[in-house]
């Protein structure tokens, strides 16, 4: 995913954002519908690299809609698709195995999933129809801003970033059973984490649109979420008070993180170059 984010800026240049997220929508679904089709371990991994890399496109593309699109909102509606993509996440995780159960086997599992995202390109297809992003706005492609010191900071800041929400997904619930909580209520801080993180993915943004500086929200989050972080390790009985803090801190930086960009552009081909500098970076160091 990393290594695909910085190459959607040349896609966005050759067929504009609307034809770049279906493409990359349809990249996944038809590598998913792969997956799940071809015999043997090997073939299904190796179909699923297209399917990571329509994933790292997509998510440098979904920015420069944004700012074609919401260019006066562009916090909430960052806000809207990250928490699709949460609760995409959550609600695909928690349904897989009941459904490979229900369907026959993981394949079939794999395959019900794979023909929603094909659905999903007709979707943006029609719900994108009207208004900007039809064709390219930029006579070439733009080139990364490899030499520019705020792109690296951004590529770093996202790293950081993801560094510390995969972090603690993975040993949080594992540092608790070793304080000798069951596996059980260690397993619910995650949950308790995940469900707060989706309340201000969205609350947080659309505040931040109206009210305030971006400075202010950023500096605040992180400040919440290193205390969270060390309460999490000084104070373990609170783990369900912290792991709530911890979640309210990361859902809301995710959103406000990936806005940056849209703040700090001009154009949509702007976005698009250093979206894909800070998605590459970061993924790559996460």
């Amino acid at each position: 995913m990393g290594l695909f984010a910085p190459p959607a800026a040349y896609l966005l240049g050759w067929v504009g954002a609307r034809g770049a997220v279906g493409l990359s929508l349809g990249l996944i679904a038809v590598f998913g519908v792969g997956r799940a089709l071809v015999p043997g371990t090997a073939l299904v991994i190796a179909a699923t690299f297209p399917v990571g890399i329509g994933m790292g496109l997509a998510g440098a593309l979904l920015p420069v809609a944004v700012k074609q699109r919401f260019p006066d909102r562009p916090a909430f509606a960052t806000g809207v698709y990250t928490t699709g993509i949460q609760l995409g996440s959550a609600l695909s995780a928690a349904a897989s195995v009941p459904l490979a159960g229900a369907v026959g086997g993981w394949r079939a599992s794999l395959l019900t999933f794979s023909a929603l995202t094909g659905c999903l390109v007709g979707a943006w297809l029609v719900l994108t129809r009207r208004g900007t992003g039809a064709r390219p706005d930029w006579a070439r492609p733009p080139r990364l801003p490899w030499r520019s010191g705020l792109a690296w900071l951004l590529a770093l800041l996202f790293g950081l970033m993801g560094l510390v929400y995969y972090g603690i997904n993975s040993w949080l619930p594992d540092s608790y059973v070793e304080r000798g909580w069951s596996e059980g209520r260690a397993g619910a801080l995650l949950a308790v984490l995940n469900v707060a993180a989706l309340s201000s993915s969205l609350a947080v943004p659309w505040l931040a649109d109206r009210h305030g500086s971006r400075r202010t929200y950023l500096v605040s989050l992180a400040a919440l979420l290193a205390l969270a972080l060390t309460g999490l390790v000084l104070v373990p009985a609170g783990g369900y008070a912290w792991a709530a803090v911890v979640g309210l801190a990361i859902g809301a930086l995710f959103p406000l993180v990936l806005t940056l960009p849209l703040d700090l552009s001009r154009t949509p081909a702007e976005v698009g170059a250093l979206v894909g500098m800070m998605l590459g970076g970061g993924y790559v160091l996460a």
